[in-house]
């Protein structure tokens, strides 16, 4: 592995201009001053005119936004995923992925999450990405906890992407004490390639993602200053033996680290038992946790991304009341809709 910032640099560039795809160094633009969903009127910028893949264009809509944490960076509520059993991840699924994230523009989604562990995600964003790079917020994972597989991690993505730089770059599924002993090693550690990373300006933000164990999550942010998290947050986590919500949220908080929510419909379980009404309180359920900024939730046709940004876009947090009944519904059947809890 070269160690030299120019010559890494360099072939991270020369890469990304072969494939195609050298873009502009900008990003979302950050906000001094920004309440809990206000309402921007910048969403719009991100297209001039409606995407060809839906039949029934429309204007795009706007998305409520908050500041991301210790980034200042003003984010819409509402992200796209990009694993999930959906056609970003799935083999023989190009053209319908494509439509997705084309439609996810024109609706105003600029927050794009995916890793390098996600099938051919990566790729397909990276086909339809890089024209409207200055105005999104692109997230990428690795998996790998020491420097030099880390590095063949952010190059790969950055390769298939499209582009010379992330906006943030999540270290996926921390799990155990040795994930974030390994990962925090400052010589041979993942966390050293971030900190080479963001100084040569490859990623912005640096962040650690966790599924299992909420305990590791908030034993990361006490010792390093990760810039966010992302985490389960839904209706039935606080029946968990260790919630994410009561164990993670208030470190974060503490930190001021950028709360990201996953898993908010419980890959739609949720919402086929019915135990919440809907993507309204699932969203809603998630979102209206204090400490967290921001959701990202994956799409497996147009018309439930339409959907989803729809219920981003009118979004208001529910009531301490509603919060309550939503835990009750959800109680009989939590392991259900926490079977996730167990990808170890």
């Amino acid at each position: 592995m070269a160690s030299s910032k120019t010559t890494r640099r360099n072939f991270l560039i020369t890469s990304v201009i072969a494939a195609g795809g050298a873009v502009s160094n900008g990003a979302c633009q950050q906000s001094q001053t920004t309440t809990t969903a206000q309402v921007q009127n910048d969403s719009s910028s991100i297209l001039s005119e409606p995407a060809t893949s839906s039949s029934t264009p429309s204007a795009p809509v706007e998305i409520p936004q908050q500041v991301l944490g210790r980034t200042e960076v003003n984010i819409p509520i509402l992200g796209l995923g990009g694993a999930g059993r959906t056609p970003l991840s799935r083999a023989g699924e190009e053209q319908e992925a494509i439509t997705i994230i084309e439609r996810a523009l024109n609706l105003g989604i600029r927050y794009f999450d995916t890793a390098s562990s996600y099938g051919p995600s990566e790729e397909r964003l990276g086909k339809v990405l890089p024209s409207h790079r200055a105005n999104l917020f692109l997230a990428s994972k690795t998996g790998h906890r020491d420097r030099d597989g880390a590095w063949q991690d952010l190059e790969q993505s950055l390769q298939r992407l499209q582009t010379d730089y992330l906006d943030l770059w999540q270290f996926h599924a921390l799990t155990y004490d040795w994930d974030l002993n390994t990962l925090l090693d400052q010589q041979q550690g993942a966390i050293k390639a971030a900190e080479e990373a963001r100084q040569q300006g490859i990623i912005r933000f640096i962040g650690i993602t966790g599924h299992y164990n909420p305990a590791i999550i908030a034993e990361g942010l006490r010792r390093y200053p990760f810039d966010t998290a992302l985490i389960p947050v839904n209706a039935a986590d606080k029946h968990t033996a260790s919630p994410f919500i009561t164990e993670v949220l208030p470190t974060a908080q503490q930190h001021n680290t950028g709360l990201i929510a996953m898993k908010v419909p419980a890959y739609g379980r949720l919402i086929e038992t019915e135990a919440v009404d809907g993507m309204r309180q699932a969203m809603g359920y998630a979102l209206s946790q204090s400490g967290v900024h921001c959701c990202i939730i994956a799409a497996e046709t147009v018309q439930q991304l339409e959907h989803n940004v729809t219920v981003a876009q009118t979004f208001q947090p529910l009531t301490s009341e509603e919060m309550t009944a939503i835990e009750q519904r959800t109680a009989a059947d939590w392991q259900n809709f926490s079977f996730f809890r167990e990808w170890a």
